[in-house]
């Protein structure tokens, strides 16, 4: 298949610390993505097997191919990993290692044709799955102005999303608003001249919060960093990767509760994995789940953002799975 191949982000930090613990350790790859980082795992461990999940068929098409040499030791599932997870079924098929990437791939601003990046003039769609209810312009069509403005302003982190948000309502008399150009010349005349001209084009974080409001991944990396946390075997291991504040600030706070160093959550209270504390050892007392291997993010190195720009907003977060037959506590 042409296009451009996706460089896996801080593969040397994840081969520090996800390290098989036998030869015949099973990893899950919950954002497949092209499989860049289960390739290079396959590679590096040749007894290891992988499962690959993806929501998008077609990235994980890119993906298959690409894994054809480990045919055998790669498998893969389709669907929003969070929904995998929840219906992983076989309680005696338990990972030793869980990666979640959760960037995005070049394939989806770069050959996707759904609308991901103002780059260039696509349709306004932005679902990684099919199975998705709504795409932006959908949302953009149907919402309020008020939730609008919500989405941009929670999601994308934009203090301009009232005025963006009052934008989009008068666009609609005009036929709305459907491609990714409309939007980002939208978004570029709703803001003030002084704002247009900054590091990043205007309309950059709408585009990340529709996205994001799109495929509810905020709220499926919480969900599936919770289930991949439950299924992971004793002393397995959990890394995550992610490339803003609201996905770093997910993945801390969801492993930090898991470990025991933070509040529960009201979400999910009805998931067996949703304790942060979990019975352990039939004595009554109560363990963390996870324990922290890595209390700060770990960022990229210098030499990876020069090779790979992509990467220089990439962080890395680290747990381990407490011994279910014994207490752990986390320093």
């Amino acid at each position: 298949m042409a296009g451009i191949a996706h460089i896996p982000v801080m593969l040397a930090e994840l081969f520090s610390f996800l390290i098989p613990p036998r030869d015949d350790a099973l990893m899950l790859d919950c954002t497949l993505g092209e499989g860049g980082h289960t390739e290079a795992f396959l590679a590096r461990y040749p007894g290891i097997s992988c499962v690959g999940i993806d929501a998008d068929p077609a990235i994980q098409a890119k993906a298959r191919e690409r894994l054809l040499p480990f045919s055998g030791r790669a498998s893969f599932r389709i669907g929003y990993f969070d929904d995998v997870l929840a219906d992983w079924g076989d309680s005696n098929l338990k990972p030793d290692l869980v990666l979640f990437d959760l960037g995005l791939s070049m394939f989806h601003f770069a050959e996707s044709g759904r609308g991901f990046g103002h780059g260039r003039d696509e349709g306004l769609d932005m679902r990684l799955s099919p199975e998705a209810p709504r795409g932006a312009a959908e949302i953009l069509a149907e919402e309020k102005e008020e939730e609008i403005a919500r989405i941009i302003y929670e999601y994308g982190e934009e203090r301009m999303s009232r005025r963006i948000a009052r934008a989009v309502v008068d666009a609609r008399r005009k036929g709305g608003v459907t491609t990714t150009g409309a939007l980002a010349e939208l978004v570029w005349n709703a803001v003030p001249p002084a704002y247009r001209h900054g590091r990043i084009h205007p309309a950059t974080r709408t585009f990340q919060a529709l996205r994001i409001a799109v495929n509810d991944e905020l709220g499926r990396a919480e969900r599936g960093i919770r289930r991949a946390a439950g299924l992971l075997a004793p002393g397995g291991i959990i890394a995550v990767i992610s490339f803003h504040s609201l996905e770093d600030r997910v993945a801390k706070n969801v492993l930090r509760e898991l470990a025991g160093r933070g509040p529960r959550s009201a979400s999910e209270s009805s998931s067996p994995y949703s304790n942060s504390p979990i019975s352990s050892g039939g004595d009554g007392a109560t363990h963390p789940l996870l324990e922290l291997v890595t209390k700060k993010p770990v960022e990229p190195r210098p030499e990876e953002i020069l090779r790979n720009p992509a990467s220089r907003s990439a962080k890395l977060r680290v747990a381990r799975k407490t011994d279910d037959d014994a207490p752990r506590t986390v320093a």
